[in-house]
């Protein structure tokens, strides 16, 4: 039996210093964030906001306007923060909901506080606010859907900006070349149609160069943003300069009965075709993705495409029609830019939508409802930075304009938490042998 010699030194495991002891999580910084956030608002209100200043917050002709005190609401709110976050902060795992749920609530009351701030000593119309804001959302919702389509079934797809540019260009030529001869509302509806199939004659040129070249499908993605801007330039400059373009778009209906009920009907009941059709999208593609045969084997091969080759599915095929719905989804997207809502077509009017669109599917991890939450928040952020705007907010307005994307890096960066991709997404598949 060995023994240990009383001479013989054996070492102590060092001390741990107080780096291994602070542990920074992604709760520590939103309980820091909240906590600072408290403190400023204790120290900035009373100072900046008379105690007898009332926020009139308005919804619809049938409900009443809601009175704030705006100092003692700020007061509230900041004790609120400061409470959560000094919770988040203590050490326990007895009391991890209680933290979620305390830092949730502070992420979503920050939204009423900075409307009813904002508008301190005159009124802001909760109803136009969420209206503005799903309208917003429609582009990005559908974008992300389209998102959803290809990179389920193992495709990234980095080309619905293009995408979108090209359905938006080609889409109002259309109408600028039809309505003269035909009618608007008829040129309207060709134009649509034509919009959906210009984006998927782009995604039929990406699921050709990633599918069947297995060409790097970032670098194909990258080729179709850089020539959607070229084209639809040229296409701009070529037709819609020299032509009289009109600046109708798509009218707005409502659906009987239903509009009637407040703020909900005005909300989600009264709008334009394309604004439907988002909502439409999203239910067949959580009802297809999950409830049906083609979305089981699309998930089969977007995670593990030599398991679903082996059970007789076709990869390469599968791939390929889920890349051009996908395509036509987001030329649906761009017809919402120029047919929908501002008449008009302008180079890059898109303006990084598509992106956005794939940071809010990343933002769902991949599913339909979670990337129309990811749309909706950047709805309300550019929805946020008008209003501002429109309640004359000290702000230049260019920081106003930053205001969606930088909500967006921010809850990217620190709400999402581990988004997973689909196993095989961005990987081309050979069958063996070949």
């Amino acid at each position: 039996m060995a023994t240990t010699s009383p001479n013989v030194f054996v070492p102590q495991a060092e001390a741990a210093s107080w780096r291994d002891r602070i542990k920074i999580t992604r709760t520590s910084i939103y309980a820091l964030l909240f906590i600072i956030v408290g403190v400023g608002l204790l120290l900035s209100v009373p100072n900046s906001i008379a105690g007898d200043v009332v926020t009139r917050l308005t919804f619809s002709e049938d409900l009443p306007e809601l009175l704030v005190p705006t100092m003692g609401y700020a007061v509230v709110i900041a004790f609120l923060y400061i409470a959560s976050g000094v919770v988040a902060l203590l050490p326990g795992a007895g009391i991890r909901r209680l933290k979620t749920i305390g830092l949730y609530a502070s992420g979503i009351l920050l939204v009423p506080t900075v409307l009813i701030l904002a508008a301190a000593g005159s009124s802001t119309n909760v109803t136009v606010m969420l209206q503005v804001s799903f309208r917003l959302a429609t582009p990005v919702v559908l974008g992300a859907m389209a998102g959803i389509w290809c990179e389920r079934s193992g495709v990234t797809n980095i080309a619905i900006e293009g995408m979108m540019l090209t359905g938006a260009c080609f889409g109002f030529v259309t109408l600028t070349l039809l309505a003269p001869s035909m009618g608007t509302p008829q040129a309207q509806l060709i134009g649509v149609i034509v919009s959906v199939l210009s984006g998927g004659l782009m995604s039929v040129l990406h699921a050709w160069l990633s599918i069947t070249f297995k060409i790097n499908q970032i670098v194909s993605g990258t080729v179709i943003n850089i020539m959607a801007v070229g084209l639809t330039s040229f296409a701009r400059r070529e037709v819609l300069l020299s032509s009289e373009a009109g600046r109708e778009t798509l009218q707005p209906f409502a659906i009987p009965e239903l509009s009637k009920i407040p703020v909900i009907g005005e909300v989600f009941f009264v709008g334009r075709p394309i604004f439907y059709g988002m909502f439409i999208i999203l239910i067949l593609t959580h009802i297809v993705l999950f409830y049906t045969r083609w979305g089981l084997r699309t998930r089969a091969v977007g995670e593990n495409p030599r398991a679903a080759d082996t059970l007789g599915i076709k990869v390469n095929r599968n791939r390929w029609i889920n890349v051009v719905i996908g395509g036509l989804i987001a030329g649906l997207a761009g017809a919402w830019f120029s047919l929908e809502t501002n008449g008009s077509f302008d180079d890059n009017m898109t303006s990084g939508r598509g992106f956005i669109a794939l940071a809010a599917m990343i933002f769902g991890k991949w599913t339909p409802i979670g990337a129309f939450g990811g749309g909706l928040l950047f709805g309300f952020s550019d929805a946020l930075g008008q209003r501002f705007q429109f309640l004359g907010v000290s702000i230049p307005p260019q920081f106003l304009q930053m205001v969606p994307y930088v909500i967006t890096i921010i809850v990217l960066a620190g709400l999402v938490g581990r988004a997973v991709a689909p196993k095989a997404d961005g990987i081309p598949y050979e069958k063996e042998g070949k």
